[in-house]
């Protein structure tokens, strides 16, 4: 097995073998391995002690930050007050200055009482309690071994950890699946009881040992689960369960929330009652000895638990997965399920024994949530216009939070200028704050701070001095000047010294222009956008239909494309991309003239890139850098489209970035990732209304798409994207 070790981060600590309800579904004593009943009923002071070491050992090792440990049996309340203390201060004191110590047990709740939950209150373990809803529903299987019923001692403990001095510690209730319990009225009793979280959990089995399907459905316990959902979303989601909260994580793109579903790696061990050292306990349900390492804490560190190749082969992804897997759309939220499930007759490589339950959990949820998770910007230019304004914003915020005062008197008076300027319902300062570079300028400055080298900053102010100029609000602003320049994003660039001269000025709106004050002299800029012998304005290229864009060859932070960017251009230069810009604009408009409108409501500003080609940059909606030979119908339709899937990927998640996700299409030796084939697809199917090869972009702008539909890693926005393009491609294709 190759890749980097994986720490443990959660230990599983068996302190009591026994236990004193007799589950006909507990997979300790029911199922494959019976290796309990060779194991001492208690753990030994020995074995904690040496638990506790190793732990100590492995978290310095990795310099872990926490580590999580779940008290565990059996029942292992059985253990009592005075052993459980004994493990608590013991595992306490190893970790004390090395990781923070997260304890948990995880009970029948039987024996819970005060003198136990005072202890745990000490150590701050919290404590989850497994229920199976109402009392029928928990009665099929939690009964004590003379058939009782177990169902009013577990709500006498509920209800006592449900006490103020003790509800910090309440983790949550576990209920195992059974079909035939009726879902909402399982749900409904434990969402009576008001816990902090539910786990629902699939019952164990193998493909030797199916799961009872007594309605003979292959999809009984999707349809089950599916069931809860519905009620739990109708009432509003009011309590967490994870397992519901996974699904909808990796769908968005996010990681999975539970062992039992989804492609992260294990970092799970198990220390049994006489110090051994295992795999993860539900693998009993597969064979005896399943979980065996051969490792015991008194003569192995947790190190080589973690290079033994069962543990490795749970920590691979996607490639730890069945072929039939790595091939599904759901494989990513799914993971193939849970490692013992996929046992049949010796192996684990295979799908799991609940995949058709799986798959069908999955798109149940995706179809039920679709709409309201899908991003809005997917199909509505004005919802992506108004996340990327929001973007920066938010930007701006999260800078000055990180400065924390270190940007000076400057940064602070710009600020709450800045406050006063954007109170005023022209929307002067969106309409200035929203310029591409000023997303540039923002990420810049939060590198900056994150290196703790950013110095006092006078770029708001210029943001603040061009609103107020913009909307005629008559404030003095005091913007900095650099090498001789004032630079007023959207407006332009002012003479004010000889190159290299830095200094200070203060800008003032003035009837239809402003007035710029230094020590000594003052200017009047009258008409902002006529140029002068000192005033460079931001020129505009819209002629012949064209529409109207900015021609930015001036910002600082325009050279964010990363190639050269020209400098000023001449009058000639620029005459000459009005014209260019023009003439393809024209040819566009008669030949796709729903791009050309697409494009037109797109673009904003355009920078001279010194080499030619297109790019997109690190900058916000609108922009494009692009050299005059590319003004053509392709390369305008080719760059807006880059543009607007750069801009949807800034404030929305298309796809998971987790695992080496690779497709084949036939016009490509070498597999493709999900985002290139999304950019393949998001520009094809525009190529593919004004293209000089239409019929082979067609087809391979299909092949993308066509693999994309099986694309595990796709979030449920990026499907929606999918889906539109494929409206967009079929549009085409009727051309």
């Amino acid at each position: 097995m190759t890749g980097p070790l994986v720490p443990f981060r959660e230990i599983v600590l068996k302190v009591h073998s026994r236990c004193d309800l007799a589950c006909d579904h507990c997979y300790i004593y029911e199922h494959a391995d019976q290796s309990w009943r060779t194991r001492p009923k208690a753990i030994s002071d020995e074995a904690i002690h040496w638990t506790a070491l190793r732990l100590a050992e492995h978290a310095r090792t990795h310099a872990l930050p926490s580590v999580s440990v779940i008290l565990h049996g059996g029942e292992p309340l059985l253990a009592g007050p005075a052993r459980l203390r004994r493990i608590c201060e013991e595992l306490t004191a190893a970790l004390t200055g090395i990781a923070e110590l997260d304890l948990r047990i995880h009970t029948n709740g039987l024996q819970l009482s005060p003198r136990y939950l005072d202890l745990f209150a000490e150590f701050n373990v919290r404590v989850g309690i497994s229920l199976d809803g109402d009392r029928e529903s928990n009665d099929r299987h939690r009964r004590f071994a003379d058939g009782r019923s177990s169902h009013p001692l577990v709500l006498r403990a509920v209800e006592l950890l449900r006490q103020e001095q003790y509800a910090h510690l309440d983790l949550g209730l576990l209920c195992t699946i059974d079909v035939q319990n009726d879902p909402v009225a399982v749900y409904d009793a434990l969402t009576a009881l008001g816990p902090p979280r539910i786990d629902f959990l699939l019952p164990h089995a193998t493909w030797d040992a199916p799961p009872p399907r007594p309605s003979g459905s292959p999809t009984a316990y999707a349809d089950w689960i599916l069931r809860v959902f519905d009620r739990w979303d109708s009432r509003g989601r009011q309590v967490p369960v994870r397992l519901f909260e996974s699904v909808l994580s990796t769908l968005s793109g996010g990681p999975s929330l539970t062992e039992s579903l989804g492609l992260a790696p294990t970092d799970l061990v198990v220390v049994e009652t006489d110090g051994t050292l295992e795999q993860v306990d539900s693998l009993k349900s597969a064979y005896e000895g399943a979980a065996f390492t051969g490792f015991d804490v008194f003569t192995h560190a947790f190190d080589e638990v973690a290079a033994h190749p069962g543990v490795r082969a749970r920590q691979l992804g996607l490639e730890g997965v069945s072929a039939k897997c790595r091939q599904c759309p759901v494989v990513r939220s799914c993971g193939g399920g849970l490692y013992t499930h996929r046992y049949r007759a010796g192996s684990f490589g295979n799908e799991s024994v609940y995949c058709a339950d799986l798959e069908a959990l999955v798109h149940g949820i995706e179809r039920r949530t679709a709409a309201a998770t899908t991003s809005p910007a997917i199909a509505d230019p004005a919802e992506l216009s108004a996340a990327q304004l929001s973007l920066t914003r938010t930007l701006l915020a999260t800078l000055h939070a990180e400065l924390g005062g270190r940007g000076g008197e400057r940064w602070a008076e710009a600020w709450e200028l800045a406050g006063l300027v954007d109170q005023r319902p022209d929307g002067m300062f969106d309409l200035v704050i929203g310029h591409p570079y000023a997303r540039s300028w923002l990420f810049s400055s939060l590198e900056a701070v994150q290196r703790e080298c950013f110095g006092p900053s006078g770029r708001l102010a210029s943001y603040v001095a061009a609103a107020a100029v913009r909307g005629g609000q008559d404030i003095p602003v005091t913007v900095d000047y650099h090498d001789g320049l004032l630079h007023l994003p959207t407006l332009g660039a002012l003479r004010l010294a000889a190159p290299g001269a830095n200094g200070r000025a203060e800008v003032r709106s003035a009837e239809k222009g402003f007035l710029v004050r230094t020590a000594g002299t003052e200017r009047r800029v009258a008409r902002p956008d006529e140029t002068t012998a000192d005033w460079q304005p931001v020129r505009r290229l819209g002629c012949d239909g064209a529409p109207d864009l900015a021609l930015d060859d001036l910002d600082p932070h325009r050279d964010c494309f990363g190639t050269p960017v020209a400098g000023r251009l001449g009058l000639a230069e620029a005459a000459d991309w009005s014209r260019r810009l023009a003439g393809a604009w024209a040819a566009l408009r008669r030949a796709a003239p729903r791009r050309a409108t697409e494009a037109a409501d797109w673009l904003t500003t355009v920078t001279p890139l010194v080499t030619g080609g297109t790019r997109v940059g690190r900058h916000g909606q609108g922009a494009l850098g692009i050299g005059a030979q590319h003004l053509t119908p392709e390369g305008l339709l080719s760059a807006v489209r880059q543009a607007k899937l750069r801009a949807l990927l800034d404030v929305t998640d298309l796809y998971a970035q987790d695992g080496a996700w690779l497709h084949r299409v036939p016009w490509q030796q070498q597999p493709l990732a999900a985002s290139r084939l999304l950019a393949v697809a998001h520009e094809g199917v525009a190529l593919a209304a004004y293209g000089r090869d239409r019929a082979r972009t067609l087809v391979q702008t299909r092949q993308a798409l066509e693999a994309l539909e099986g694309a595990a890693e796709l979030t449920v926005s990026g499907r929606g994207l999918v889906a539109a393009l494929w409206g967009e491609w079929e549009e085409a294709a009727r051309d």
